[in-house]
């Protein structure tokens, strides 16, 4: 598609985009096309406000903070992981690891891990097969256990403070975030760490088949950030992402006028060969910055710092735990919904 029909069009998915040059362009042009959802909606200069008020929840001292905590729970979960045999990775281990980390930032109860869990494949579920009922349902059910939480918090003023008591006290230009904005920023952040858990089933399910990488990551973790960048650049946890055009525009000789739903195609981007030598090759000491599996400019994703420690953490404790981990026999793993693109099943046989 990149090559013969980059900008394409479906009743899908509206004007997909496939080459990076054209995807960069929409990301930079703030006065072409918009995705609502705070900040990620926002154009310049609100969104830098909102941007900026909302950036200290992943800063570095905040992630120093919770490091030990997010550690705390990949050990407790690899307790149970048996030492030998064969393990269903992803229930057992990635979606508990995504969700209780988000729990335990966020200050909330880790038993409503199973509950963000099923919004998050919910959500999913209900935008392929384009079901305003169920989404809206599902809305109202996240809305509500948002807004239980908070009131939670301010009855437990005197509480170690953290990402949701920080939400509570964040102000953009002299105005505390109400509770339906802070909602908006919760269900974003909340959609990513289902990224996240998606993008933590490639990394594992692409280590199981070369030895070689997984040999070298164990044997110096410092290489595990590298290898997060370049493996999910060649096979990233979202297919996708929509938005939409503010004013007519032309892209590649196709004319897409206003109003108009345009699609991100990040994987078809990051495989672009005008950009990336040999793209579907993972090379550890590729030069990725290029790539956009964390979005570009403005729009670059809040909770990538997160994401990224969660990620290389889990890849840590699961290389300590074991000598080997390898696909099962016959195992290829099973992809998730689309717009998503990680594992919803993972068979690895541990050693």
């Amino acid at each position: 598609m990149r090559e013969r029909c980059p900008v394409a069009h479906s009743d899908f998915l509206g004007w997909s985009l496939f080459r990076q040059e054209d995807l960069i362009r929409v990301l930079a042009d703030t006065n072409t096309s918009q995705f609502m959802a705070i900040p990620n909606g926002l154009d310049p200069p609100i969104h830098n406000h909102y941007r900026e008020a909302l950036d200290p929840n992943f800063d570095r001292e905040t992630l120093r903070l919770v490091e030990p905590l997010i550690r705390g729970i990949a050990k407790e979960l690899m307790v149970l992981v048996p030492s030998l045999g064969d393990l269903e990775f992803i229930s057992s281990f990635v979606t508990p690891f995504s969700m209780k980390s988000l729990c335990i930032w966020l200050g909330w109860p880790l038993v409503q891990w199973e509950s963000l869990e099923g919004w998050v494949q919910g959500s999913q579920h209900a935008a392929f097969k384009k079901d305003p009922i169920a989404g809206k349902t599902l809305a109202d059910f996240f809305s509500k256990k948002v807004k239980a939480n908070l009131d939670k918090h301010r009855s437990e003023p005197d509480r170690v403070p953290d990402a949701t008591d920080a939400l509570l006290d964040t102000e953009v230009d002299g105005v505390r975030l109400n509770d339906d904005q802070i909602v908006s920023v919760l269900r974003n952040w909340t959609a990513g760490h289902g990224t996240m858990a998606g993008g933590l089933s490639i990394l594992v399910q692409h280590l199981a088949q070369d030895n070689l990488l997984q040999d070298r990551l164990r044997n110096n973790f410092l290489l595990i950030p590298m290898a997060i960048e370049e493996i999910l650049r060649s096979d990233g946890p979202l297919v996708a992402n929509p938005r939409t055009t503010t004013r007519n525009v032309t892209i590649q000789g196709r004319s897409i006028p206003k109003g108009e739903h345009v699609t991100m195609m990040w994987m078809a981007a990051n495989r672009d060969s005008r950009v990336f030598e040999d793209p579907t090759t993972v090379k550890l000491e590729r030069n990725t910055e290029s790539s956009l599996v964390w979005g570009q400019g403005v729009h670059l994703c809040q909770g990538a710092p997160l994401a990224r420690l969660e990620m290389r953490i889990a890849l840590e404790e699961l290389l300590i735990k074991t000598k080997r981990f390898e696909l099962a026999d016959e195992e290829i793993g099973h992809r998730d919904v689309y717009p998503s693109n990680g594992y919803s099943s993972l068979v690895l046989r541990l050693r």
